[in-house]
C-alpha cells in the first residue's frame, strides 16, 4: 500500500482494486488472527457473545468483500487486455470507485443474512467452539435448536457467492487466455505475467473456501486447518503473489528513496495515527530489506 500510494501508481485502475485488496486482507485476518494469537498465549480460551458475532460478522464480510474485489479485478484485466484502446475511457476513477462501492455494499448484503439468523438463536450451553474462531456452522452446534434450515440457508449463501463468483472468474480469465492468441508475444507475456498472479491468487483463496462452504452442514477436522489458510496465509501471501509478479511495483519500490520515506514516516508520526505507524514500521523494514 505505502509503494502504491508513493510510487504514484494509484491512479492506475490495476492498482487502485489492488491497493483495496491489500486493505481488505489486513482486515480479514485481523478479524481473527489477534484473538488466536492471545488464546495461544493464555490458558482460559474465552470470547464473549459479543466478540463472537463480531467475529463472525467481520470474517464473512470482508472475505466476501475480497471476492467481489477479486472479480472487480478480473473484469480490469478482461478490459486492458481484450479491449486496450477503450481500456481508460471503460475503465475511468468514477466507474472504478462505483465498483468499489459495489464490492462492499455486496458484502454486506452477504454477511447480513447469516447474521440476522445466527442472532435469532437460543444458546443454553455447553457454548464450547471446536474452531479457532467464530463461524457459521461452529455457532450453530451450539444453538438449542434444529438448525438444519437454517443451515441449508447458509451454505445456500456462502456456497452460492463462493461457487458462482469462482465459476465468474474463471470463465473471465478463459476468455483473456482465449483471446491472448491474437496479441503478439511480448503482449503474450506481459498479460500472462499479470493475469498468472491473479490466477495462482484465485486457486489460493477459492480452494478452500469451495471445500469450507460448498457442502451439507456437517464439520469436519480438517476444517480448522482449512480456516487458517484462507483467513491468514492467503492473505500474507497476495502481497507477495502480486509483486514478485509484477515489474511497476518492483520498479516503484527500488526508485523511493530513503528521504521520501523518512517523509511519509514523519507524516504518520505527526498525525498520531497509531495504526499507519505500525503499518509504516513494517513497511519501512520490508522496504529497506528490498532495497539493499
Amino acid at each position: 500500500m505505502l509503494t502504491i500510494f508513493m510510487g504514484n501508481l494509484l491512479k492506475t485502475p490495476m492498482y487502485f482494486f489492488l491497493n483495496y485488496l491489500s486493505f481488505v486482507d489486513i482486515c480479514f485476518s485481523s478479524a481473527t488472527a489477534p484473538k488466536t494469537i492471545v488464546d495461544l498465549l493464555a490458558k482460559n480460551k474465552t470470547i464473549s457473545y459479543e466478540g463472537c458475532i463480531l467475529q463472525l460478522f467481520g470474517v464473512h464480510f470482508f472475505g466476501s468483500t475480497e471476492i467481489f474485489i477479486l472479480i472487480v479485478m478480473a473484469y480490469d484485466r478482461y478490459v486492458a487486455i481484450c479491449k486496450p484502446l477503450h481500456y481508460m475511457t471503460i475503465m475511468d476513477r468514477e466507474k472504478c470507485n462505483k465498483m468499489l462501492l459495489g464490492t462492499w455494499v455486496g458484502g454486506l448484503i452477504h454477511t447480513v443474512i447469516p447474521i440476522s439468523l445466527v442472532v435469532q438463536l437460543p444458546f443454553c450451553g455447553p457454548n464450547e467452539i471446536d474452531h479457532y474462531f467464530c463461524d457459521v456452522r461452529p455457532v450453530l452446534k451450539l444453538a438449542c435448536t434444529d438448525t438444519h434450515i437454517i443451515g441449508g440457508v447458509v451454505t445456500a449463501n456462502s456456497g452460492t457467492v463462493t461457487l458462482g463468483s469462482f465459476v465468474v472468474l474463471l470463465i473471465s480469465y478463459t476468455t483473456i487466455l482465449v483471446s491472448l492468441r491474437k496479441q503478439s508475444a511480448e503482449g503474450r507475456h506481459k498479460a500472462l505475467s499479470t493475469c498468472g498472479a491473479h490466477i495462482a491468487v484465485v486457486i489460493i483463496f477459492f480452494g478452500p473456501c469451495t471445500f469450507t462452504y460448498m457442502r451439507p452442514d456437517v464439520t469436519f477436522a480438517e476444517d480448522k486447518m482449512v480456516a487458517v489458510f484462507y483467513t491468514i496465509i492467503t492473505p500474507m501471501l497476495n502481497p507477495m503473489i502480486y509483486t514478485l509478479r509484477n515489474a511497476e511495483v518492483k520498479n516503484a519500490i527500488k526508485n523511493m528513496d530513503q528521504e521520501d520515506l523518512l517523509e511519509c514516516q514523519q507524516q504518520i508520526v505527526a498525525n498520531n495515527n497509531l495504526n499507519w505507524m505500525i503499518l509504516n514500521v513494517v513497511s519501512l523494514t520490508l522496504v529497506n530489506s528490498y532495497l539493499q
